[in-house]
């Protein structure tokens, strides 16, 4: 007990820690220096209020899509009941098109059974069969005719054979197509100094039976001599090609050759 008495009667400090961090948190203040309590503090704070504000947003997200979802079958339940009456009135309009047909098939079939009776009436009706006469057999051997069928034939016959003697006659006196051609032909000559209407002269001096001569020009072909070209029209049956050819080249003091331009059935 003495010596606590004696070292509480000496004057000692025992704070001098809590004035020192004091003193040196003033002087670091005073310079500039951040504190470490402090920001520490300050960090844990900052800590503590993330993680409460973290909950807090979760709670918010979660509501707002319960409400999305919420949103999302109002929606869905609307449409459905605006599918509920359309699909209703659908059926309200096939029900009145159904009675509609009902009563005119009703209609119908009232308006046809008269008919259908009377048609009944006609079928059932008994068929009236013809009388049959009966004769002695000796009448009948009287009414046989056993030449009466020649002589039916021997008309037919004969009526039959005036028939295509008229339609031969009506044929004959038809007159009978005659196939026919148009031709150009080119009728060259030796050189510039022959006489180009001598040389139509004696072309057009061919007469045969179905030729008929046409119109015909000169054309130029080169070093100034030129060609005749005569259109004619002739029966096939009976001139040919070959023929006028052989026999416009016979005069050979003014015709070269000939040669055929153009041909075309008529």
């Amino acid at each position: 007990m003495s010596g606590l008495q004696g070292l509480a009667q000496e004057s000692i400090w025992f704070d001098k820690s809590r004035y020192d961090e004091a003193e040196r948190c003033f002087y670091e203040t005073k310079n500039g220096v951040p504190q470490t309590s402090q920001v520490k503090t300050s960090l844990q704070g900052s800590k503590g209020h993330t993680r409460s504000q973290k909950p807090r947003e979760r709670k918010t997200s979660q509501n707002a899509s319960k409400s999305e979802d919420q949103g999302e079958l109002v929606s869905r339940f609307k449409s459905l009941e605006l599918d509920n009456k359309n699909l209703h009135k659908v059926v309200d309009d096939l029900r009145a098109a159904l009675s509609k047909l009902e009563a005119r098939m009703a209609t119908l079939e009232k308006g046809q059974s008269p008919a259908s009776k009377s048609v009944t009436v006609t079928k059932a009706a008994p068929v009236q069969k013809p009388k049959v006469e009966k004769h002695n057999g000796a009448d009948d051997d009287d009414d046989i005719d056993l030449f009466g069928s020649d002589e039916e034939d021997e008309e037919a016959e004969r009526i039959k054979a005036e028939r295509v003697k008229e339609y031969s006659q009506r044929k004959a006196k038809k007159p009978a197509l005659i196939a026919k051609s148009s031709i150009l032909l080119d009728v060259k000559p030796w050189d510039d100094e022959t006489d180009m209407s001598k040389l139509e002269g004696c072309v057009r001096s061919i007469q045969m039976d179905g030729l008929l001569w046409g119109a015909s020009k000169l054309v130029p072909v080169g070093y100034g001599i030129k060609k005749l070209q005569i259109n004619c029209v002739v029966e096939d049956d009976k001139v040919g090609t070959d023929i006028l050819e052989e026999e416009i080249t016979k005069y050979e003091d003014y015709v070269q050759s000939v040669d055929i331009a153009a041909f075309n059935k008529i």
